[in-house]
């Protein structure tokens, strides 16, 4: 069944742990037209793949599915960053007098349980005054507003996962707490049916793992919101004001009604709105904030410039080309969204153990409540009760939840800081795990704007004729060296020819009709000796071109050899160190190219490619069977292209990485995007790739190991052995503290450097 391409995503609020997302994919997965459905529950985010385009019925659909499991569909909608700071804001604030409002009932909740302990002189002051079963009612009704009211959205949530028969983190607590409050009111209410000895009430067990919980869940959401930064930043890039010129005057308007075609202006300092074309003026633009790029851009009259991106010292105007949701910006926080909003295979282990977790959490609390009653020294009701109710509090899963997706929304959007864009969450996986890096040559180690820097021409042909008439037929060739020739002949006269027929043949050259009857031949060496043309002429400055790393070709017309042709494409400043860096850390490097061998191996000893790994004169259509033969035996390879003839090897390699300066095939073929097209952007990537893999492994460990390590230790099994033993309350604070550990690891990854 053929799934629409672009999946919808729906915001889920309430979801608290790896049970929730596991119980809302379930759920929307059972939507007869849902092909599959992913959450994530640090972006609170659904992302579902219908098997059609979907209609208004199939989102309405996934609302009701949302609802109908106890939690809250929320539309996603292009927003400011200042409404979204605000939205934040507001839950957080919410979720911090929450937590305080418990606490002034369980302060005094915890004071009355815990200081006849303390003293015997403070308890016979406490009954002078009440009896301990007047306190109890006392503590009962304290401890009713955090139960139901502080506690209710958790008990809400939970008796819905019971009821669906897939419990999950609220059901742990519904559970834990309803148990010990319960427990307490029967002793409170009518004692005679609790036996003497235990007749003990724990309504500050209750009470403190409540306002625990809500603590903790303010800590994760504070620190979550914080994971989002990088995005917030990339959103305030954009004024809120832009200068548009509208019947001659300059009027100053929200940026958002800016229009296509709406001539701006800015001015110096500024930044920029929309995505536009210069019409007038000159300045340098600092878009680091965008492409990663540290140097200022020049910009003058027919160059690009993005939103979001600040202007130096000059004045400009531009023609607005993409507004809104349609900017380069927009689509960079778009991409990034999607990306934080994917898993990586490695989620796929919580997602597992998630299945089976609570579960099995629900038999050891009830194992240990039995092995309590009737199995364990001086085992008794209420001591069944509080290793149960621990067992249930320790165990909740929320750490688990959010130890992958934390770690991605701080790493992807920390990427985003560098111009590095990951398609997808497998990608950062795949990229951190690569061996061997495989790069395209021109446009990718080198800058990518050949340049004609010489032109030879035998007699009888004159330069500037022959020149103009082949810029006449390059005009037709998508190749980049074309571009040189159509640039260098620019200047001079301009051919009134015309072509009458035209034929691109890959990897070797260009042959044209000419209108006045010439027959042209443009291309390599190759071409030139299947046509029986003698090139020996040039032997010399082919040899010279060789040298210098330089590209080089022919051109002859009705049989005869006309010109040589050398154009020169400077490698990029960032290539060599790169490249070293690369190989320092271990990677294998090897250069792709179309090029002839001696001008490859040239660039490539000038790159420090060692000559073992360059492959030349690899015809476009070849590209990827090399990088599928640099596969061979389990080596995982990426490679790094930027042209049209680099989308197949872009598929096929395990990780395809796009200059973001390339074609919009290459980059739509890629897994990752480079936005700047600097090479030290590659090595960044890797380096980042695996702190990010590296971050969310330690994660896993810790909120998996403190469950495996903690949960024997509440059941209170081990306590005859070892004394070891937790209370409620311990394990209340114990839970909180493992989500916030994880999450304030993966915030580590905000001060990552390369």
């Amino acid at each position: 069944m053929k799934s629409a391409e672009k999946p919808v995503e729906i915001g889920v609020g309430g979801m608290t742990c790896a049970a929730c997302v596991r119980r809302v994919e379930l759920g929307l997965r059972k939507i007869p037209t849902v092909v599959e459905a992913s959450v994530n529950l640090a972006t609170e985010r659904a992302s579902v793949r219908f098997d059609h385009n979907p209609e208004h019925g199939d989102i309405e659909a996934v609302r009701t599915a949302i609802a109908k499991l106890g939690y809250e569909p929320v539309n996603l909608t292009v927003v400011s960053a200042s409404h979204s700071q605000d939205d934040h804001d507001v839950e957080t604030s919410r979720l911090w007098w929450m937590f305080l409002g418990a606490a002034g009932f369980t302060v005094p909740i915890v004071i009355l349980a815990m200081a006849p302990m303390v003293s015997g002189r403070i308890m016979d002051l406490m009954m002078r005054w009440l009896s301990m079963e007047e306190w109890n009612w006392i503590m009962l009704g304290m401890t009713i507003p955090v139960q139901f009211w502080f506690g209710c959205r958790f008990l809400r949530l939970g008796a819905k996962s019971l009821f669906s028969t897939s419990p999950d983190m609220n059901s742990l607590i519904l559970l834990g707490t309803m148990a010990a409050f319960s427990y307490s009111t029967i002793v409170t209410i009518v004692p005679q049916w609790i036996p003497l000895a235990s007749r003990h009430v724990y309504f500050e067990a209750s009470a403190v793992v409540i306002t625990l919980i809500l603590l903790g869940k303010f800590l994760e959401t504070k620190s979550r919101h914080q994971a989002s930064d990088a995005m917030k930043v990339l959103l305030n890039l954009v004024p809120k004001m832009a200068t548009v010129i509208r019947d001659g005057e300059a009027v100053s308007i929200p940026a958002e009604d800016v229009l296509l075609n709406d001539l701006v202006e800015v001015r110096p300092g500024s930044a920029i709105a929309v995505d536009g074309v210069v019409v007038s003026g000159s300045t340098y633009i600092d878009e680091s904030m965008v492409t990663g790029e540290s140097l200022p851009v020049a910009k003058e009259a027919g160059d690009e410039v993005v939103a979001g991106t600040i202007n130096g010292n000059g004045s400009i105007q531009f023609r607005a080309t993409a507004i809104g949701a349609d900017t380069t910006l927009a689509k960079i926080v778009a991409f990034v969204e999607s990306s934080q909003a994917s898993k990586p295979r490695i989620q796929g282990i919580a997602d597992r153990v998630v299945a089976y977790f609570v579960p099995v959490v629900l038999l050891i609390a009830l194992f240990t409540a039995l092995a309590w009653l009737f199995v364990m020294p001086g085992g008794s009701t209420d001591q069944a009760l509080i290793h149960a109710v621990a067992v249930l509090i320790i165990a909740c899963p929320c750490a688990m939840g959010l130890a992958v997706p934390t770690s991605v929304m701080v790493g992807t959007g920390k990427a985003a800081q560098y111009g590095i864009l990951f398609r997808s969450t497998d990608a950062i996986e795949s990229l951190s795990q690569v061996g061997l890096i495989a790069f395209d040559k021109t446009g990718t180690l080198t800058i990518g704007k050949p340049q004609l820097s010489l032109f030879h021409v035998l007699p009888p042909f004159s330069e500037g004729d022959l020149l103009s008439q082949l810029a006449v037929v390059e005009q037709r060739s998508e190749h980049p060296l074309a571009t040189a020739i159509v640039v260098a002949a620019a200047n001079g006269k301009r051919s009134l020819l015309t072509i009458n027929s035209f034929n691109a043949i890959a990897g070797a050259g260009v042959e044209a009709q000419l209108s006045n009857g010439d027959r042209v031949l443009i291309g390599s060496e190759k071409m030139m000796r299947e046509h029986r043309i003698d090139i020996t002429p040039f032997d010399a400055q082919v040899a010279d071109a060789m040298s210098d790393g330089n590209g080089y070709f022919f051109a002859a017309a009705n049989g005869a050899l006309a010109a040589l042709m050398v154009v020169s494409d400077p490698i990029k400043p960032s290539t060599t160190q790169a490249i070293e860096q690369l190989k320092q850390t271990g990677f294998q490097v090897a250069l792709i190219s179309g090029d002839n061998e001696r001008t490859t191996l040239s660039i490539a000893d000038r790159c420090g490619i060692p000559p073992m790994m360059v492959y030349a004169e690899v015809l476009p259509n070849d590209k990827a069977d090399v990088v599928q033969t640099l596969k061979h035996g389990g080596r995982r390879v990426a490679f790094v292209g930027d042209g049209l003839n680099d989308a197949p090897a872009l598929t096929i390699a395990d990780v395809g990485i796009a200059m973001g300066t390339g074609t919009d095939l290459a980059i739509d073929s890629a897994d990752v995007i480079a936005m700047s097209g600097d090479i030290q952007n590659i090595p960044r990537a890797i380096s980042l790739s695996r702190a990010v893999m590296w971050n969310i492994k330690q994660n896993l460990a810790w909120a998996f190991g403190y469950n495996i390590v903690l949960i024997p230790i509440a059941t209170g099994l081990l306590k005859p052995m070892t004394g070891l033993t937790l209370s409620p309350i311990v394990a209340g604070i114990a839970m909180s503290l493992s989500s916030f550990f994880v999450v304030s690891n993966a915030l580590r990854l905000r001060s990552w450097r390369s």
